[in-house]
């Protein structure tokens, strides 16, 4: 019905076989003075029986036309084991997806803000406890203490104690990010600065107005010269601009009966930079997970890793938002523009990622160096579920058909701690809050 292209490396990658296969390596060599330590390690038969799971999860999403277009990958000890892409960058010329086609990430965009500060902070540019009113003297909150106290990490851990998502909605009504990010003064804090979390893409977004004043460059160009380029993202982008001038970019669709009608992409969030402006495509994004899982130490470090992913304030309502998170998921905390899940038993580092038109997600297991992303350019949930059932499969947890792709699974969930009994590879909403 649609354009698929699909690419396996499972048998190199995961020595499953003799046939031979390469799986795709990271776009440079890692540096290897400091090899990372030993992972945990899946059962090989449990990963390939995965995967040729999500192969059939993805072609039933197929049959049922619940995706204009969509790619995915997972990765599996820096290798790509698993890509697949569905349907179309633009269902008006049926141009398809493929693994080369940008899309919005919405705000799978703030790891690349935290990354840069990281990447800063370890050269002397800047500080995690650096106080916002030193470098930015337009920046004020309610109660003047609390704009004194604010630092980098709270705006990066979002704990700077302002309302959920604060003047997201007049963002979204075509508002300056300069005129709002100066009215921050006018909001009542609901708590003190790091004491509590709420989700922001305005106050996030300071984070370019600092990285600005403490090196003299813009905030797009220090992440294009400091993460896009060493780690080989060739797509990678910010902005509207960078979209629209991509080879091949995914229209955000909207649904019209049986089909997928395209529209143009909506400008409010590209505003907001580092909160939501990046754009990549699927390969892009199998480097950068490949070098959050610490397989590029040359551009991330280890130590640097751990910080981004630690904890920063816990975010219990995010153990509920879902039905995979209600029966999966038994702590949740933010850290620097990541989610920290405890997920049957096991620590989830994750994000999700929409704006009109696109959904993203990414996650990935430490513990056992293996992790997906998905992109996709549609509002339609149903894709949102499969990342948990392959990691649900991953972690020989109870199959759950989360995306409801299965007539004959079940689609309601367990609650916590009960139980349900139960690709082809070559190597080839409205706001950004998630």
């Amino acid at each position: 019905m649609t354009f698929r292209t699909i690419s396996w490396v499972i048998a190199a990658a995961l020595g499953l076989s003799s046939a031979p296969l390469a799986a795709r390596p990271a776009a440079t060599p890692a540096d290897t003075v400091n090899p990372p330590a030993a992972n945990a390690v899946l059962p090989p038969e449990r990963v390939k029986d995965t995967l040729t799971s999500y192969q059939q999860w993805l072609d039933r999403l197929d049959e049922r036309n619940a995706v204009a277009g969509l790619a995915t990958a997972v990765v599996v000890n820096d290798k790509v084991v698993f890509e697949d892409t569905i349907g179309y960058a633009d269902a008006a010329t049926h141009e398809p997806v493929t693994p080369e086609t940008v899309f919005r990430l919405a705000s799978l965009s703030k790891a690349f803000a935290t990354a840069l500060t990281g990447v800063l902070v370890d050269e002397g540019k800047l500080s995690w406890d650096t106080k916002l009113t030193a470098v930015l003297p337009f920046f004020r909150l309610k109660s003047d203490s609390a704009a004194e106290q604010a630092t980098v990490r709270d705006i990066l851990g979002q704990r700077l104690g302002l309302p959920k998502n604060t003047y997201d909605n007049m963002l979204e009504e075509n508002f300056s990010y300069e005129e709002l990010a100066r009215k921050l003064d006018e909001v009542s804090l609901t708590c003190g600065v790091g004491q509590c979390y709420g989700y922001q893409n305005i106050a996030f977004s300071l984070i370019g107005d600092v990285v600005y004043a403490q090196t003299g460059d813009f905030f797009s160009r220090q992440v294009d010269k400091r993460l896009f380029f060493p780690l080989g993202m060739k797509t990678a982008s910010y902005g509207r601009e960078g979209l629209e001038t991509s080879k091949s970019w995914a229209r955000p669709h909207r649904p019209n009966g049986s089909n997928w009608i395209p529209f143009e992409p909506k400008e409010a969030y590209y505003r907001v930079a580092p909160a939501a402006g990046v754009n990549a495509s699927l390969r892009d994004m199998e480097q950068w997970l490949i070098a959050q899982m610490g397989g590029r130490p040359d551009v991330l470090s280890r130590q640097l890793l751990d910080t981004l992913h630690a904890p920063e304030v816990s975010t219990p309502n995010e153990e509920r938002s879902s039905p995979w998170r209600r029966a999966r998921v038994t702590d949740a905390e933010y850290a620097l523009g990541w989610r920290v899940f405890e997920y049957g038993g096991e620590t989830l580092i994750f994000h999700a990622g929409a704006v009109q038109g696109y959904r993203t997600m990414i996650g990935f297991l430490p513990k056992y160096h293996v992790g997906v992303v998905t992109l996709w350019n549609s509002d339609g949930p149903v894709p949102a579920g499969l990342m948990p059932m392959v990691i649900d499969s991953l972690l020989g947890l109870p199959h759950v058909d989360w995306a409801g792709v299965e007539s004959d699974a079940p689609a309601a969930p367990p609650a916590k701690g009960k139980t349900r009994s139960k690709s082809k590879t070559t190597a080839s909403s409205r706001t950004a809050t998630r």
